[in-house]
């Protein structure tokens, strides 16, 4: 089967774009005015543009619709008000193989209580979306809009300048808010995956191109760059921001990637609750770490993690060079039984050598999205 293509396609190859398959959907990878350092650079020194049109989409519509949803997903929807966004978890439910794991990670978009917006994952969309039309009450409907939608992401700390420039509402928007999206209005809501300050805008398919060229012709005397999802990769990293599929997944829970924030406890009824505070209560057998290497080495997907005696205490989920820092990073599952703590050196398996890497909580640098 073909992938699925961005709206925007035309444009990405017009730029010079490599391009590579993200679950599903051939998108931008890097672009050939520089690459992953110089787009990387953009985002944390100004500002930088991404097409995240693999995303899905999908409405929720129906009385009780919100309600609904919140009895479905992790966190807890009574903590935010219409207006605004929240990041949240589809766990497997009590009862099934794997109870508590993540089936996705995903942002709600609370319009009013009988109209939610969900974005979840490329690769994951269409099983959260049949999960949830399969448990939806009479009267509330769920939508696929995945190839109606497009979604761009503004990053850095030049995007206000460039969103006001571009005539786009939200430059005053707080963290997790957004405003727009009447009729064929752009929503635009202040969140990211970058640790920048930054925008998602989501518009129409067919008004993607148009949107795209104003943003970055308002964006060209901030110093804007298209960015690939290359660098959107290694921003993220830098952030401890997760991947499904990397530090989330059917077998990695909250619990263990650190993502009990993002979970209700107080809630009386979510997918997976009871697996999940059973595990809490008992202690995660294994914990997210992240990993520094003060070398050369560069820790990768699937490497070993090696305590003080040379045996296996864990496996790297994700690794990459930090351009930001100039050195190797990752992000680890490592037993808890290790008893690591910050500050704390391992070593990663690297090709047969044992490369030492120093034990950090994340982030590695700065987060600014507040």
């Amino acid at each position: 089967m073909s992938p699925q293509t961005s709206p925007l396609r035309e444009r990405h190859a017009a730029a010079g774009a490599k391009f590579a398959d993200f679950g599903g959907w051939s998108m931008p990878i890097e672009y050939a005015h520089g690459g992953v350092l110089a787009e990387h650079a953009a985002v944390r020194e100004a500002v930088g543009l991404f097409d995240v049109s693999h995303l899905g989409t999908a409405t929720v519509r129906g009385p009780g619709a919100a309600a609904f949803v919140d009895s479905c997903l992790s966190n807890d929807l009574s903590r935010i008000e219409p207006g605004q966004a929240q990041y949240t978890l589809c766990c497997v439910p009590d009862g099934e193989p794997r109870a508590g794991g993540v089936v996705d990670d995903l942002i709600v978009y609370l319009h009013g209580p009988d109209d939610v917006l969900l974005v979840p994952n490329a690769a994951n969309a269409a099983d959260v979306l049949a999960r949830l039309s399969a448990a939806a009450p009479d009267g509330v409907t769920v939508t696929d809009r995945h190839t109606e939608v497009a979604v761009l992401a503004l990053q850095g700390p030049r995007s206000p300048e460039v969103l006001t420039a571009a005539g786009l509402p939200g430059g005053d928007l707080a963290y997790m808010s957004f405003a727009g999206g009447d009729g064929d209005e752009v929503t635009v809501c202040r969140t990211g995956y970058t640790g920048e300050h930054g925008y998602e805008l989501l518009v129409g398919a067919a008004r993607a191109g148009e949107l795209w060229d104003a943003v970055l012709a308002a964006g060209e005397p901030h110093g804007i760059r298209p960015c690939g999802l290359g660098a959107r990769d290694t921003l993220r990293t830098e952030m401890g921001y997760p991947l499904h599929g990397h530090e989330l997944s059917l077998d990695i829970t909250p619990n263990q990637a650190r993502s009990g924030w993002a979970v209700g406890w107080k809630k009386a009824a979510f997918w997976g609750r009871e697996a999940l505070l059973a595990e809490k209560q008992a202690g995660p057998a294994r914990q997210l770490w992240g990993l520094q290497a003060p070398g050369r080495g560069i820790p990768r997907p699937g490497m070993d993690v090696l305590g003080a005696d040379g045996q296996r205490i864990g496996e790297v989920t994700s690794g990459t060079f930090s351009p930001t820092l100039r050195t190797g990073i990752a992000l680890a599952l490592v037993d808890a039984a290790a008893g690591v703590a910050e500050g704390d050196e391992v070593a990663v398996d690297v090709r047969g050598r044992p490369q030492p890497v120093v034990v950090r909580r994340p982030p590695f640098v700065e987060s600014h999205v507040r």
